[in-house]
């Protein structure tokens, strides 16, 4: 088994050329290969998801490889022609939004290549099976945690703001009104807009955090639609010396998140749990490859991790969140 703790190191070389493969020819030869598409390995979430279905495939002696599309629609195309032209046995997709998966998957049932689709969702297509998460449900429990937290801080009525992952992608619009009706409910009202990354990195989060201060005096709250993007939203309140005013909330997680849990500085994160996600989406495929027949939707839990219980949700969100890159 790899030791995931230096699996960042060997994915930043493989990221120069969006190829990162990881099975070896034996393996490859005796079962296949499945390929692992995702928007970006770049992004904690997607590593984890790659992790598991690295493990899976490898365990039943098929070969891996990761391709990653860069978060770009016509990147992805060409990396599912070349999965395609080289036979792969299975294709596990995470596409760039649900707008672009019905393209991959037309390619992919013309060839007669099975698809598993792991978060993010279609708009259209055959497939295997999706393996995701509720997110309206996460995303609810997320807004329920800050409102009550900044009910609790007496800053009910001040604004809040969120910087989304893309509202083209199914998951991103459920997180949006899960998120919204929650505030609704617990009498956080107040509306700082919505800005929608498209770089997904800290630096863009923290750039549009800094335009939501600037825009709305009275910001009280913030939640940060995805992992990494979030350092820079918390980046950016420090900055404006706003820590302890502006609560924020995230979804997803990543290992630096644990401190910033324990200390307070982040309310809440509810984290979906990318390695088992990567795992169900390989045993759904090796279920269909063997001949049987997954379950068309399979959900994996969100969990609503906060500064109350970060102690003791940590073991097993080390193990389904973070694939063991902690201790």
């Amino acid at each position: 088994m790899i030791n995931r703790r230096t699996f960042g190191k060997t994915l930043s070389a493989a990221l120069a050329t969006g190829l990162l493969a990881m099975g070896s020819p034996t393996q490859a030869q005796e079962n296949g290969e499945l390929v692992y598409m995702t928007p970006g390995l770049d992004l904690a979430f997607w590593r984890y998801v790659s992790e598991g279905v690295r493990s899976v495939a490898e365990e039943n002696g098929y070969g891996f490889s990761a391709l990653d599309s860069t978060n770009d629609p016509q990147t992805q195309l060409q990396n599912a022609q070349d999965a395609i032209a080289r036979g792969v046995a299975g294709i596990i997709l995470s596409p760039t939004d649900s707008s672009t998966a019905p393209a991959v998957l037309q390619l992919a049932q013309d060839a007669d290549i099975p698809v598993v689709i792991a978060d993010i969702g279609t708009d259209s297509g055959e497939f295997v099976s999706v393996i995701g998460s509720n997110n309206y449900e996460g995303a609810n429990g997320v807004g329920q945690a800050l409102a009550a937290a900044m009910q609790s801080a007496g800053t009910a009525d001040a604004s809040v703001g969120i910087i989304g992952i893309s509202q083209a992608r199914l998951n991103g619009q459920a997180r949006t009104q899960g998120f919204l009706d929650a505030m609704a409910e617990g009498g956080v009202t107040g509306d700082a807009g919505l800005q929608q990354m498209q770089a997904y990195t800290a630096d863009e989060t923290f750039r549009f955090t800094q335009d939501m201060i600037t825009a709305n005096p009275d910001l009280g709250g913030m939640f940060a639609q995805t992992d990494g993007p979030t350092l820079g939203a918390l980046r950016a309140i420090r900055a404006a010396r706003m820590t302890g005013d502006v609560l924020v909330a995230a979804f997803d997680g990543i290992p630096e998140f644990v401190p910033l849990l324990q200390s307070g500085d982040l309310v809440v994160s509810g984290m979906q749990q990318p390695y088992l996600m990567g795992v169900r989406s390989a045993e759904a495929m090796l279920e269909h490859l063997g001949g049987g027949t997954p379950d068309k939707e399979i959900t994996v839990p969100i969990l609503i991790v906060t500064s109350d219980n970060i102690d003791e949700m940590l073991p097993t969100i080390t193990e389904t969140v973070f694939a063991n890159e902690i201790e």
